[in-house]
């Protein structure tokens, strides 16, 4: 498909438009200004409309295809909350209006989506408040390091150190270390989860917390989950839960039951919302009593009359996290998926996102080398065979071939305490047709990489760019073309 610059026809227009109908700027500098006109594409109305649709049919997404991605669930988005978020009384509301006496009327039913919201969340997750500020997991992680950090200061403890286990996410010692602490990784142990003995190695009067996620990136659930917790007590620590892998236990487990204390709910996984592309997103943070303090402001609460509204004067909270209350739209399709399937269908959803993992870890055991072994959580991990990489294929090269295949590859390299990983999350909402026609695609590749190992290498060979040099366009990046 040819650049839309390469469609270019000199003097073709699409718009064309009317005289100046205001006065010109005469005062800005030469040097600021142009010495010739913007290189743009000259194009009519339908060329630039069927550039652009045709630019869209390539587009890779779960409205097209499975989507496996390990630790993203990256489940189908139902398409009543897209229509109930464009709704007029919503879409078209200002932030504004609802820090006017004037406005409370207007963004009534905003403000109790987001109350509903909370409560909800509390229930779902064992906390006793949530802020919806956070724009995405990594920012709830973040907002939750920040409530730690804010939580010793207030106590006067001279904490340094956050543990994080050595499968944990990349964004969990990012955003510890962003939030000012140290990070010690604490090594799993023989059945891939986070290893007791060496955790307690690891515990001082320096300890501020434990960021985790339980099931793991493995999908393992760590069966000593409250010990732990119990641990990072004794040392007046707090526990952090990454809520990336809820899908896993909603409805059937919460964490602050376990003994966590701090909680980050990822909505574009768990609430069925968008994922993707950057955003949107979002990442409510969850605390226990002891933390309610430290929310961010505003705070949504219930007022004599029945009403919401925003509660500011709060002494001992981190300030803003975000503009205003957060990714609305989002917090809303999340909302409405909450409605939508409700106390006992949430339940359900992660029954089945279990069984479906389950099920496609039982078909490829004995084809691709199991991470760990017996059952698993949301999602299973592989690694790559010592016949296949015998013959040079590794899992990259798999992942290559899936694409031909009309599948998206599963995550590859990650959790990299496992070798040339393969993760699989499937979720729940994928049929076991679906299933069944990735599993057959596995298996087929498996077969291809000991008898044809070549063609793998070679692969995608269906798409319009192959296999580009990744590392050399990072090490020597051209933005000349952007």
């Amino acid at each position: 498909m040819r650049l839309v610059f390469e469609k270019s026809v000199p003097g073709r227009r699409a718009v064309r438009t009317g005289p100046r109908d205001v006065p010109a700027v005469t005062n800005i500098p030469a040097g600021l200004l142009r010495q010739d006109g913007p290189d743009l594409p000259e194009l009519s109305e339908p060329d630039v409309v069927r550039h652009f649709t045709a630019l869209s049919r390539r587009n890779f997404g779960v409205d097209t295809n499975f989507y496996p991605l390990g630790s993203c669930t990256m489940k189908y988005n139902p398409k009543v909350a897209e229509r109930i978020a464009a709704y007029p009384g919503f879409a078209h509301l200002h932030p504004l209006l609802a820090q006017l006496k004037t406005g409370r009327l207007l963004t009534r039913g905003a403000l109790e989506v987001l109350y509903e919201t909370d409560q909800w969340l509390r229930e779902i997750t064992g906390m006793a408040g949530f802020t919806m500020q956070p724009l995405a997991g990594a920012h709830g992680e973040l907002t939750g390091m920040l409530i730690m950090a804010a939580y010793h200061r207030d106590r006067g403890n001279n904490k340094s150190t956050v543990l994080i286990p050595d499968s944990a996410h990349g964004t969990n010692p990012a955003s510890a270390a962003i939030a000012g602490y140290k990070v010690v990784c604490v090594p799993s142990d023989e059945h891939g989860v986070m290893d007791v003995k060496a955790l307690e190695c690891n515990l001082n009067d320096e300890v501020a917390g434990v960021m985790l996620t339980c099931p793991n990136t493995l999908g393992l659930f760590n069966p000593h989950i409250k010990t732990i917790c119990e641990l990072i007590h004794d040392v007046d620590g707090l526990a952090y839960y990454d809520g990336a892998n809820l899908n896993a236990i909603a409805g059937k487990a919460r964490p602050g039951d376990f003994g966590f204390d701090i909680v980050h709910v990822n909505l574009h996984k768990t609430f069925g919302t968008p994922h993707g592309g950057g955003g949107p997103g979002a990442g409510p943070v969850g605390v226990k009593e002891k933390l309610l303090a430290f929310l961010p402001v505003p705070i949504i609460v219930k007022t004599g009359d029945g009403t919401c509204a925003l509660e500011y004067d709060r002494p001992g909270s981190i300030g803003y996290i975000a503009p205003f209350y957060g990714n609305f739209g989002i917090v809303l399709r999340a909302y409405v998926y909450m409605l939508m399937v409700g106390k006992e269908g949430l339940t359900r959803v992660a029954e089945n996102a279990v069984l479906n993992a389950n099920y496609v870890r039982v078909r490829l055991k004995d084809h691709y080398s199991a991470a760990a072994e017996g059952l698993c959580k949301h999602e299973c991990v592989f690694s790559v065979p010592k016949p296949m990489l015998d013959n040079g294929v590794h899992a990259i090269d798999i992942a290559k071939a899936l694409i031909d295949r009309g599948f998206h590859p599963p995550t590859v390299y990650f959790p990299t305490t496992v070798k040339e990983a393969m993760m699989i999350e499937p979720t729940e909402t994928e049929s076991k047709e679906t299933l069944d026609a990735f599993i057959d695609a596995m298996i087929e590749i498996a077969n291809e990489a000991v008898s044809e190992p070549e063609r793998l290498k070679s692969a995608p060979t269906t798409t319009p760019v192959s296999r580009p040099d990744e590392t050399a366009a990072a090490r020597n990046l051209n933005i000349a073309c952007l």
